[in-house]
């Protein structure tokens, strides 16, 4: 049963707030699920770079530990070194480390190079910086005497920080302790190679106190909550998954930590959080966009298939009127449909007669050619004849007179004479035919020959001179009988226009039969110095029926043959002016053998 159309509103009413609460569904699961996964990957992809650049900097601090742990057992295997606890006073001997002292903490970099007792009193220093309070405070003495290489953070006298390497000098008795030698390593080279990065980077001591940074007000301040240091607000908090640094503007950090046993200190790298709320805010925003736009478009299909809908149903409304209009006319449309194929079968059969009449109307041209060339080839065939004659009378005589020496010879120029007229007849004979359709490769050359042939006697009597100039071998795609149909056509109209209403040319009346090739095609270009084609007259020349020579003397088809001809050819026919000369100049245009072709390329 087809429901109805208040049926159909409530049915879309329906599935349009059913969207819409999908929609706002979908919306808040897939902002808070995209939220929460793009925060993690922007925080992952932080620590991932905290732990690189931490990796990287323990790296450097490690490496210049390295270079200063070496020091201090080296020089304390120096006799020089050794001497001053051999014998007399070591305090009175010490001013013989003078010249050693700072030069090994120039070469070096040290801070300062001191030699001190076993029990922290210094005897002799490079700068003067490490001083005896300094080392009885620390637990370096106590390191050493237990003979393992002494590490302790050093307040120098200048203020400045630094950590402190301690060798034990054995003294002259075996197991004696005598004294011990103390390198400085600065910390500045450091904090200003962390100062080139955009990341807060820190040590701190097992206190929890900040001791290296490139941060310099976060020095001497507890990182964390720490027992050492009661009442004093750490410079962190942890926030969840970050850190947040009241210090820095409550601003929240991924932080990267990792201890370095063997000095007893915690590297730290803090990453600016600041990309995750980014990615998650842009998250939200695009996958609550994508929400919004599939919802949109499905109320904009519903609310299309429910038009849709409609408009199907008024349209099958009005399709039923339609319907009675279409039958009450049918009837009519039939009776006029037939008297409309009637009248088309009945134009059909004139153009199929209109098409034959054109072919009859050109052979029949063809033919009126023939006979307009009938009193030059009566010319052509007479003078062989009176040759045939003589040459025969000849031979008779030479027979009786018993000189059959020449006799072969006259009969060999009877011969010639025959070939001659065979040849004329040919031509003849084929320009008479109907030419087939098909495209075949023809000679040139050999073409233009065989249209002389025909008109060239008539050119001789009018005084005109035809000149050719045709590469041997040239071969064009075409039908050898129309185009030499052509040929004659376009001489034939030159030698007329050429030889006037009295039959006679003026002298160096003259026409030039010239071909190339032109790319893939080949060009053959005849011109006259006649009286030429006035520019008015030049856009009717292809037209059948016109002319413009007297009454009687022509039916005007000539060069509306050449140009129905030169299409069936796939070629072309143009006239076209001659630079610097009167007269008039047609340039046919036809395919080049495939040959040819190839050859021109």
């Amino acid at each position: 049963m087809t429901a109805s159309g208040a049926q159909l509103k409530k049915r879309y009413r329906v599935v349009t707030r059913a969207v819409i609460g999908l929609t706002l569904l979908c919306l808040g699961l897939s902002v808070w699920i995209a939220r929460d996964w793009a925060g993690e990957r922007a925080r992952t992809s932080l620590a991932s770079t905290a732990e690189e650049t931490l990796a990287l900097q323990i790296e450097a601090l490690s490496g210049v530990m390295e270079k200063y742990r070496l020091i201090p057992p080296l020089l304390s295997r120096r006799a020089d070194v050794r001497n001053l606890f051999l014998g007399g006073s070591p305090r009175e001997q010490a001013y013989s480390m003078q010249p050693l002292l700072p030069s090994v903490a120039a070469a070096s970099g040290a801070r300062d190079i001191a030699v001190a007792t076993i029990d922290g009193e210094i005897l002799a220093s490079a700068n003067g910086l490490i001083r005896s309070r300094n080392i009885i405070g620390s637990n370096l003495p106590e390191t050493v005497a237990q003979r393992r290489l002494g590490r302790s953070a050093l307040r120098l006298a200048d203020g400045s920080r630094a950590y402190a390497f301690a060798s034990h000098i054995p003294g002259p008795r075996p197991g004696q302790d005598a004294g011990m030698i103390i390198v400085a390593v600065p910390f500045g080279a450091i904090e200003a190679n962390w100062s080139l990065s955009s990341h807060p980077i820190f040590v701190t001591d097992a206190r929890e106190f900040v001791f290296l940074s490139n941060r310099p007000q976060w020095v001497s301040e507890p990182w964390a909550a720490s027992e050492a240091a009661p009442g004093i607000g750490p410079l962190a908090f942890a926030t969840g998954e970050f850190t947040r640094v009241p210090d820095a503007g409550n601003a929240l950090f991924v932080e990267a930590e990792r201890s370095i046993p063997i000095l007893g200190w915690t590297m730290h790298v803090l990453v600016d959080a600041g990309p995750v709320a980014i990615a998650r805010r842009n998250a939200s925003w695009i996958t609550g966009l994508a929400v919004l736009l599939i919802g949109l478009s499905t109320l904009l299909l519903v609310w299309r298939q429910e038009m849709a809908v409609t408009r199907m149903r008024r349209e099958k409304a009005q399709n039923m009127r339609l319907e009675r209009i279409v039958r009450d006319r049918t009837a009519e449309l039939s009776e006029v449909n037939a008297a409309l194929r009637q009248e088309n079968e009945a134009r059909r059969l004139t153009e199929e007669q209109l098409r034959e009449t054109q072919g009859e109307l050109v052979h029949a041209a063809k033919l009126a050619v023939i006979g307009q060339m009938s009193a030059t080839l009566s010319h052509e065939y007479n003078q062989p004849l009176a040759a045939i004659k003589t040459y025969a009378d000849n031979a008779a005589k030479m027979i009786q007179r018993g000189k059959t020496a020449a006799v072969p010879d006259v009969l060999t120029r009877i011969g010639q004479m025959v070939d001659r007229m065979s040849q004329l007849s040919k031509t003849l004979l084929a320009f008479s035919r109907k030419p087939g359709t098909a495209l075949v490769p023809a000679t040139i050359g050999s073409v233009a020959s065989e249209a002389l042939l025909l008109v060239g006697q008539k050119a001789k009597k009018a005084g005109v001179r035809i000149t050719t100039d045709i590469p041997a071998g040239l071969t064009a795609r075409t039908g050898p009988i129309r185009l030499s149909q052509i040929v004659v056509n376009l001489v034939g109209n030159a030698v007329d226009a050429l030889a006037g209403e009295d039959g006679l040319a003026p002298a160096g009346a003259r026409i030039d039969i010239v071909a190339w090739t032109e790319n893939d095609r080949v060009m053959i270009r005849i011109a006259d110095n006649g009286p030429g084609i006035g520019a008015d007259l030049r856009g009717k020349v292809f037209e059948p029926f016109f002319t413009t020579k007297p009454v009687g003397s022509g039916l005007g088809l000539g060069l509306s043959i050449v140009d129905s001809v030169v299409r069936d050819l796939e070629g072309s026919v143009r006239l076209v002016d001659r630079e610097g000369e009167t007269g008039a100049c047609f340039i046919i245009d036809i395919p080049a053998d495939d040959r040819q072709a190839q050859a021109a390329e």
